[in-house]
């Protein structure tokens, strides 16, 4: 892959033409940073999420799901240390009016001093490296986005759009405990919106105001927090590389002690290989007994655990992994994304260009199977369609009879379909079709009665 703006700039064209992902508010110049999913983006992405779900849930008995609201009590997030330190160090030019990440603006210099020690700026941080205008001072900006709710705008209606879903699950803790009757070590899963309101948002969909996560918190003995962290470190990577990502592109790095959350006792992330720079994926972290035992205090309820096999009570140490289900499906179409110069198919002198693929794992392409008539004549159109009808009963497909059958089979392999049928006319005496592999090229004659089963034992 090529580290450079090129790519991402492929990769954006792409995803718009191909319907993957547009602009928000296109239309009345776009909103910075807020992104719309299209057709084909809202099944890579569901299918990204379903995934998730499949491993970490419905694949493991020690592991429920939950939804918990985007607005919850103000309390929350003063008990979890949002309000006190969910922040990012600001500054502002004073010519041009643009807004910087302070620690951004030092670490493209090589630098990452303690902003939050710094009495004045040093002088790497002085001058806008836009317009080579004078900075503010560092200053720390809150990124929760503050609402109020009811028809009063005042203090006491102050609320707040969720910085991250996690704080649902803790809170919900006891509930999910009594109700479903689980003893440790077990964990609550979810997957939902969060919003921040970022300083320097960018990277197309890597960094966001409004985002989904994928989060497991893993309620566990403390004495077995340091085992368990590091099996959840293994299977989170294991789970990338099962749905295809390359080895090659993706890495752990540990937090060292000066960067980990003031609740974390230890951290590592999943970084991948972007076009941009190793970027980080999905954090795995150990984070104590810090949240039950703070909303414990706020809220003033018992949230330890009664340990029936040693009649002990303690706050059970936390092992988080939180995966962005925004950033995976970005990543994954980076790593499916293939230029074959010279093109691959034969059918059209115009193929003899470049060409491009979605190399997407199946159980991840937006669109299974599809399915091409030769010819728009009724004769192949009538029994496409009755193919059409019976695959989609199984998988997500694409009907598609216009243009020539190679621009088809490249507009396929643009949006990552692993097969392609096509019904010619033969199919009309030896009641059969053509599949097409996208990844080989290879092709074989299925009778239309074992096509079904066929396409099973390969996308399954």
């Amino acid at each position: 892959m090529q580290k450079n703006d090129a790519v991402m700039e492929k990769i954006v064209s792409l995803a718009k033409r191909r319907g993957f992902i547009f602009q928000s508010s296109e239309i009345y110049g776009g909103l910075n940073s807020f992104y719309d999913y299209g057709p084909l983006g809202v099944e890579l992405k569901n299918n990204v999420k379903r995934a998730w779900w499949r491993s970490m849930v419905y694949q493991r008995p020690d592991v429920v799901g939950l939804d918990s609201a985007i607005l919850m009590h103000p309390k929350i997030w003063e008990a979890s240390g949002h309000i006190a330190n969910f922040t990012d160090p600001l500054v502002d030019c004073k010519k041009c009016k643009k807004r910087f990440r302070a620690d951004h603006l030092l670490e493209a210099q090589g630098l990452a001093p303690d902003l939050g020690t710094m009495k004045e700026n040093p002088k790497e941080l002085t001058v806008c490296p836009e317009c080579g205008g004078e900075l503010t001072e560092v200053r720390q900006f809150n990124l929760m986005f503050k609402t109020f709710m009811g028809p009063v705008e005042d203090q006491a209606s102050v609320v707040y759009l969720r910085p991250e879903t996690a704080q649902g699950i803790y809170v919900n803790f006891e509930n999910v405990t009594d109700s479903m009757r689980l003893k440790l070590p077990f964990g609550i899963a979810q997957i939902g919106k969060a919003f921040r309101n970022e300083i320097t948002p960018g990277n197309f969909t890597f960094r966001t105001r409004e985002f989904e996560q994928m989060e497991m918190q893993y309620f566990v003995n403390p004495k077995d927090a340091d085992r368990i962290f590091e099996e959840w470190k293994e299977r989170r990577m294991a789970w990338y590389l099962a749905l295809g990502m390359r080895k090659e592109n993706i890495r752990f790095r540990e937090h060292a002690k000066n960067e980990l959350a003031h609740y974390a006792k230890k951290a590592v992330d999943i970084e991948y290989k972007t076009p941009f720079g190793w970027s980080e994926l999905e954090g795995i972290h150990n984070r104590g007994d810090w949240d039950l035992s703070r909303h414990a205090k706020y809220s003033g309820k018992d949230l330890r655990y009664a340990d029936s096999e040693t009649n002990e009570k303690y706050f059970p140490y936390i092992i988080e992994t939180s995966a962005g289900a925004d950033r995976s499906t970005l990543m994954f179409i980076l790593d499916a994304y293939t230029e074959i110069s010279g093109g691959r198919t034969q059918t059209t002198e115009s193929t003899k260009e470049m060409e491009v693929m979605l190399n997407f794992n199946s159980q991840l392409a937006p669109v299974k199977v599809a399915v091409l008539p030769l010819s728009k004549k009724n004769e192949l159109a009538q029994p496409a369609q009755e193919i059409f009808t019976i695959l989609s009963a199984q998988w997500h497909c694409m009907y598609d009879e216009t243009g020539s059958i190679g621009r088809r089979y490249r507009r396929q392999d643009e949006v990552g379909t692993p097969f392609c049928v096509t019904v010619d006319f033969e199919t009309l005496q030896d009641k059969a079709v053509t599949v097409r592999n996208r990844n080989t090229m290879a092709q074989e004659r299925i009778a239309i009665d074992q096509l079904a089963a066929y396409l099973t034992s390969r996308l399954s």
